[in-house]
């Protein structure tokens, strides 16, 4: 197999498993380890995973780096699939808070129209689509503003979440790992998302097959805080059954 062709290889374990082997990978291409090794050294240099002790994790540089637009687009049949589940959850006369991110953004855009909803968010994608629907009433948190990315945060959002409580949080994050909780790659998002999941009934956390087995920059909290993990398949079987063992649905 050609170095090109079995990189891609490569970064297809990494999406589907999170992590790759040196001693797995010598045996899958039927080559040394040392090739191996020259491999996953030349795609660390690319940004497009991180070397460990006896193999990689995925590295989420090149999607970091995407235009919220660019975002949108990535993952998005496996995200949607998401905002359906999440939309059935919502009922009429909910108040739910919702962070930014674009899994959340499609959750609100799958939510039905005609439903009676307070809904706080620092996302100010979310709304705008959402001042058009005379059932919604929204509430932008105040604050400093990410350009973008398209959300506030500061001690002026801080201070006005504080003062609210919602019956549902949809919270979009970066990485899920068994023991390094959820986690962002923005600091300045992070404390906004603590404070979301203190101040909700049920906490639903939104994530793609990707997020899992990836730890990002900024810590947000340990797993347990989440009452749903609503994901896609592509989940491996034994991360999902430690999750579940912390008295988390996953859905």
């Amino acid at each position: 197999m050609a170095a090109d062709n079995r990189r891609k290889k490569i970064l297809e374990l990494l999406d589907k498993n999170g992590s790759v082997r040196v001693t797995e990978l010598s045996g899958l291409f039927g080559i040394s380890e040392v090739t191996i090794r020259t491999d996953l050294a030349d795609m660390e240099n690319k940004g497009l995973l991180t070397r460990v002790h006896g193999g990689a994790v995925s590295s989420y540089k090149p999607y970091y780096n995407m235009s919220f637009n660019q975002r949108m687009s990535t993952n998005q049949e496996q995200k949607e699939v998401i905002a359906k589940k999440i939309a059935e959850m919502i009922e009429n006369n909910d108040t739910i808070m919702l962070n930014s991110g674009t899994t959340t953004l499609l959750v609100f855009r799958a939510i039905p129209r005609d439903l009676n909803l307070n809904i706080v968010t620092n996302s100010i994608s979310i709304a705008l689509e959402g001042t058009s629907n005379p059932n919604f009433n929204i509430i932008l948190l105040g604050g400093m503003i990410n350009p973008k990315y398209q959300f506030t945060f500061g001690d002026d959002a801080i201070k006005q979440l504080k003062s609210y409580h919602a019956d549902k949080l949809v919270l979009s994050v970066d990485g899920i790992d068994a023991e390094n909780g959820f986690s962002t790659y923005y600091d300045k998002e992070a404390q906004i998302d603590r404070i979301m999941l203190e101040q909700s009934s049920i906490n639903i956390v939104a994530a793609d097959h990707t997020k899992f087995n990836r730890c990002a920059f900024t810590k947000i909290s340990e797993l347990s805080v989440a009452d749903y993990i609503v994901t896609d398949t592509g989940v491996p079987e034994a991360l999902k059954n430690r999750i579940t063992k912390q008295s988390i649905k996953i859905r």
